[in-house]
């Protein structure tokens, strides 16, 4: 591992979010693999969780410590924030299993600490596309192997948001493990809305003979040819897109309770 640099690497970010805005994010991590939060062999024993920025006020980190906390009461958890005074606000609410630090894709980690799952969300849409693959790179140094980062984007109340699901394998590299989409069908089920949130990794990439233009071409025409389905909820209706996407030769998780709960997990 990298000496860790004192200067945290990135910039702060807008900083504002609504309660329970990453609630889904949270929920769909204990729907697809609980087990980064629970495992005890090696060094996941003691490994951490990460919300890298968390924002104005700590309230992210603290509800994923409520959520969590019920599946493993020992989970250490770090709010990691790049903006000194976000880091002195939410130092009140820290406590020997939650802690709150000034950092960056730098993670401030103490001596002996690593880390099995990252949340970045609503971070790097700020950045340039050339800057992404280099901050990935720098947090994949404190991971943990088989440990998971999801990073992306979601709407003011976390009611849509789409991630990369991206899996620690060599030292310092990731390997892309999923493209999620999700959705509490609150404002209805229209595949466009998921385009204006992508990852800065496939925001760009929406042109002619790219696989990300490619596949919303595909669910569109999907979501068209089941529309019929929207007769019994737009849950079903979009499991029914989901459904013909696969038919269409896409690897998607057809894993009905996902699926049920608005979650489209493409592997990419």
């Amino acid at each position: 591992m990298k000496r860790i640099s004192k200067k945290p690497e990135g910039q702060p970010t807008r900083g504002k979010t609504a309660s329970n805005r990453l609630r889904r994010v949270d929920n769909f991590i204990l729907l697809y693999e609980p087990s980064l939060l629970t495992r005890v062999d090696g060094l996941f024993a003691q490994s951490l969780f990460v919300d890298l920025g968390y924002g104005f006020d700590p309230r992210t980190t603290l509800e994923s410590a409520s959520r969590f906390r019920k599946l493993n009461p020992d989970l250490k958890i770090l709010g990691v924030e790049i903006d000194k005074e976000r880091v002195e606000a939410a130092l009140p609410f820290a406590d020997d299993k939650t802690y709150f630090r000034l950092g960056g894709f730098n993670l401030p980690l103490q001596p002996g600490e690593r880390v099995g799952l990252i949340r970045a969300f609503n971070v790097l849409r700020q950045y340039e596309e050339s800057e992404f693959m280099p901050a990935y790179e720098r947090l994949a140094e404190f991971v943990l192997p088989g440990g998971l980062m999801i990073e992306g984007t979601s709407t003011p109340f976390g009611n849509v948001w789409a991630a990369n699901l991206a899996r620690r394998v060599e030292p310092g590299k990731w390997k892309f493990e999923a493209l999620v989409f999700s959705t509490n069908f609150h404002s209805g089920f229209d595949v466009e809305e998921f385009q204006t949130i992508l990852p800065k990794n496939y925001i760009h990439r929406m042109t002619g003979g790219e696989p990300i233009q490619d596949f919303f071409a595909a669910w569109k025409r999907s979501a068209s040819e089941t529309a019929s389905a929207k007769t019994f909820g737009l849950k079903q209706w979009f499991a029914a897109s989901v459904e013909s996407l696969v038919k269409k030769g896409f690897d998607i998780d057809l894993h009905k309770k996902r699926l049920g709960r608005g979650y489209l997990i493409w592997r990419v």
